[in-house]
């Protein structure tokens, strides 16, 4: 798929303002859109949406599912106005912080209202209570019914898996060996046993996609797309591996052989993230049967996706799942242009950019440029003084992404701040600024580049220090947390980028 220049922005959905200490599909998100189409921008990206794992810190690269939504994300708002909850279910609502969300407080509060929420539109649904006025109860009953049947083939074993989580109150790995292996008489006899929370999970499922659909149908009218994210790897504890094992590495016993991570190189001893890794020979076999799957769901909710670690693609570091240390993993090859050449068969173009960073070898440039998917460029990972660095704006080629920062790396101004002076007399050298209003310096710097797409975090468009980073990979607590008010979109930066985006033909 080629792109049109283009620009846009970056703010994860949990950063939007909002009234339930997290921001969500409601009236923030539709603040963020207009102020996105005020300020000419054509994209906005964030990370994947799926239900995020306390155990993880709430990363959202390590859900629970690679197709559901999360649920911490659905507007209460909204099941107001459609009737499933009234003004006081949402009292007494806590002292939230307008400015970092408290996961556990924020899970707390919003799962009471979701199970009421369900519970009245099941009870609505079987005559066992009366709708709220203006509610076509008819209509709502027969769109949850269309998407239980729409989304079965994973809707299905994620209620189900969400519900004995609930039961057994911990991962599917440590769960009774009949209802972990899915013996059909015991997935059978759960299932009927947790229908009400089977039901309940559906019913969010439900809520999430047509708020989804009606937040995207509100951007496509303002000419704003969605850019989504496709960790290359799911987590352990999810719904995907429980379902699909033939799809991973895994032993007799239904635990991981090898997981994820990267080898050691000259800055780092590497990292074992602890993803079991795919058993792409028996995928191959199945025409990629699962990943299909997965895709036609994620382009049903999105216009284009970032693939996260594209270099897993072409072949990936695999650590004994017994040993700790990232060093004891080999290459091994992964299924490269096969893969995207059956994709592209089911999908026709295929609407990629790919992360590429670190281990850049020529197999990686390769793959990635048989099939034209445009390539990430950050201007943290450049050598200031190092002629013709390939991550100084002014040397980024077309076919590439250009991005004033991401949600894994420091803000600009954090960045900047944490040069040394010779570093950061030659960025400024580089990009003509004196140091002041470095922000926008360096948007506009990526902003002027040849690449076809670039994007600002709203941090950068804000000008924020290091306290407003939203990740640090590699750790484990205090990530993902950030939130921007609604005064952050304000008519004057709206206009500002506005200018940059006329000025470099980004429309």
């Amino acid at each position: 798929m080629r792109f049109d220049r283009r620009s846009g922005v970056f703010l994860h959905l949990t950063s939007l303002p909002g009234p339930h200490g997290i921001g969500d599909l409601g009236d923030g998100a539709r603040a963020f859109v207009d102020w996105l189409d005020a300020a000419e921008q054509s994209y906005w990206q964030f990370c994947p949406l799926g239900p995020t794992a306390p155990v993880h810190g709430d990363s959202p690269y390590q859900a629970y599912s690679a197709f559901a939504g999360n649920p911490l994300l659905v507007s209460l708002d909204r099941l107001v106005e459609r009737g499933s909850l009234r003004e006081d279910d949402l009292e007494p609502v806590p002292d939230f912080s307008e400015h970092a969300v408290d996961y556990d407080r924020v899970r707390e509060y919003k799962t009471d209202r979701l199970r009421t929420a369900a519970e009245r539109f099941r009870s609505a649904s079987e005559g066992d209570a009366e709708s709220a006025p203006g509610v076509d109860l008819d209509a709502d009953r027969e769109a949850f019914e269309a998407f239980r049947e729409r989304e079965s083939a994973w809707l299905d074993d994620y209620a189900l898996f969400m519900a004995l989580r609930t039961r057994y109150d911990g991962a599917w790995t440590s769960w009774p060996e009949a209802i972990r292996g899915r013996d059909p008489d015991a997935l059978s006899t759960h299932r009927e046993e947790l229908a009400s929370e089977v039901h309940y999970r559906e019913f969010v499922q439900f809520v999430f996609d047509r708020q989804w659909r009606g937040l995207r149908e509100y951007a496509h009218q303002r000419g704003v797309d969605l850019v989504g994210d496709l960790p290359i790897y799911v987590a352990l504890d999810s719904a995907d591996v429980w379902a699909s094992p033939e799809a991973f590495d895994l032993t007799d016993d239904r635990e991981p052989a090898a997981v994820a991570g990267v080898p050691p190189n000259p800055q780092d001893d590497g990292q074992r993230w602890g993803n079991p890794v795919y058993d792409w020979e028996t995928l191959r076999e199945d025409d990629y049967g699962w990943w299909l799957a997965r895709l036609d769901r994620l382009f049903d909710l999105v216009d284009v996706t970032r693939i996260d670690h594209f270099k897993g693609f072409d072949e990936f570091w695999a650590i004994p799942a017994d040993s700790d240390s990232p060093a004891d993993g080999e290459w091994r090859d992964a299924p490269g242009a096969d893969f995207f050449e059956t994709v592209g068969e089911r999908l026709g173009d295929l609407p990629f950019v790919v992360e590429d960073l670190g281990f850049l070898d020529q197999s990686l440039v390769d793959l990635r440029e048989r099939f034209g998917f445009p390539s990430m460029r950050v201007p943290h990972y450049a050598d200031w003084c190092q002629e013709g660095d390939m991550y100084q704006p002014m040397h980024y080629p077309e076919n590439s992404v250009a991005y004033s920062s991401t949600h894994d790396t420091n803000t600009l101004v954090g960045y900047y701040e944490s040069l040394p002076e010779r570093q950061r007399s030659c960025l400024e050298y580089n990009i003509g600024a004196d140091g002041s209003g470095i922000n926008w310096s360096m948007i506009e710097a990526v902003w002027r580049a040849d690449s076809v797409l670039s994007f600002a975090t709203m941090q950068d468009v804000l000008g924020l220090d290091e306290h407003a980073r939203f990740n640090r990979p590699g750790t484990t607590s205090g990530n993902w947390s950030w939130r921007c008010t609604s005064e952050a979109f304000s008519e004057g930066l709206a206009d500002r980028l506005a200018g940059l985006t006329d000025e470099h033909v980004r429309n």
